[in-house]
């Protein structure tokens, strides 16, 4: 069963706080429902957004059926790694590594309806009410 506390954020922190210096972005950790790890990018030198836009119209048969991101972002953690590249693909991959930290365990079998995950990271790039910061 998904579970995260603020002792089990507090044991990742050090680990996500090194890879958001190694890029200079600023970001947020938080719980949501004791069940995710919650980490807000508000700002940095990388450009997710545009990123993410320029990737999404290369594959045309994804563009027609993908919005484009305006001024925030969720971070899809099953393709990232297909919805990034360069720098930024190299920063998420960091990123997950270290909130998963050595904790984390995914032993879910979606084919018998079974769920067993240590817990879910979402991560969020700028927010509704708060567009990421893009720092030149």
């Amino acid at each position: 069963m998904a579970y995260m506390n603020q002792e089990r954020k507090a044991q990742l922190a050090p680990a996500i706080k090194a890879v958001l210096a190694k890029y200079d972005v600023k970001a947020s950790l938080a719980v949501r429902n004791h069940s995710t790890l919650v980490i807000n990018i508000k700002q940095g030198k990388l450009d997710f957004i545009d990123n993410y836009n320029a990737e999404t119209l290369s594959r045309p048969s994804q563009a027609l059926r993908v919005n484009l991101a305006k001024d925030y972002l969720d971070v899809n953690p099953y393709w990232f790694h297909e919805h990034f590249t360069g720098r930024c693909k190299a920063f998420l991959t960091e990123l997950y590594a270290a909130a998963k930290g050595n904790i984390w365990y995914d032993r879910s079998d979606a084919q018998v309806d079974y769920f067993d995950t240590a817990y879910y990271i979402d991560v969020n790039v700028g927010s509704w009410n708060k567009p990421y910061a893009l720092v030149k």
